[in-house]
């Protein structure tokens, strides 16, 4: 069988992290590899991908097969490419210092892309956390205008209470000096 580079899943329930590696087609997915390569985190936003580069590359051109997963990544961080650019350097159609220079083209318009994606999460966390906090803060304003509505209210209420209490003391103060004087 052929060799396979593939994700090794380690982490807990619902926190997955992997290991890329490089393992015997028949070997189990979590079993005996030949090689780590790397490792991967899908739970980060842009995803952590740290790989060793130059050995990835030497595995594909051994003829190692990647996942379909492990495929994306390799195009992701370049090794592909990398391959792809070697092989037109070997059949003689470039030479290795226009490839190394296309090569870092891209990688530098990559770096960019990344750079960019991730300000662009940030930004947009730091704006959702304003735009909650704006609510929050409306919503405590009307919470604080209810309650204070209310209290007012049931202070009328007391007043009111209090002065029919008071009504009442006079009118019966008034009774009770009213019947003495009928008896």
């Amino acid at each position: 069988m052929p060799a396979r580079i593939r994700l090794q899943r380690h982490g807990k329930k619902n926190q997955p992290f992997y290991h890329i590696v490089v393992a015997d087609g028949r070997a189990p997915r979590d079993g005996r590899f030949i090689e780590k390569l790397g490792t991967y985190n899908p739970l980060t936003n842009p995803a952590t991908i740290d790989l060793n580069f130059d050995r990835a590359v030497e595995w594909v051109k051994n003829g190692a097969q990647p996942s379909d997963t492990v495929r994306r990544i390799l195009s992701y961080k370049g090794v592909l490419l990398r391959r792809h650019l070697q092989i037109g350097v070997e059949k003689g159609a470039i030479s290795q210092e226009v490839a190394d220079v296309r090569f870092n083209e891209w990688l530098q318009a990559k770096e960019a892309k990344i750079a960019n994606a991730k300000s662009e999460v940030e930004n947009n966390a730091r704006n959702t956390r304003k735009a909650r906090l704006e609510a929050e803060k409306k919503a405590n304003e009307t919470k604080a205008a209810a309650v204070a509505a209310k209290r007012q209210a049931a202070a009328e209420a007391a007043a009111a209470a209090k002065a029919a209490a008071e009504a009442a003391e006079n009118g019966e103060a008034a009774a009770e000096t009213e019947a003495p004087a009928e008896a």
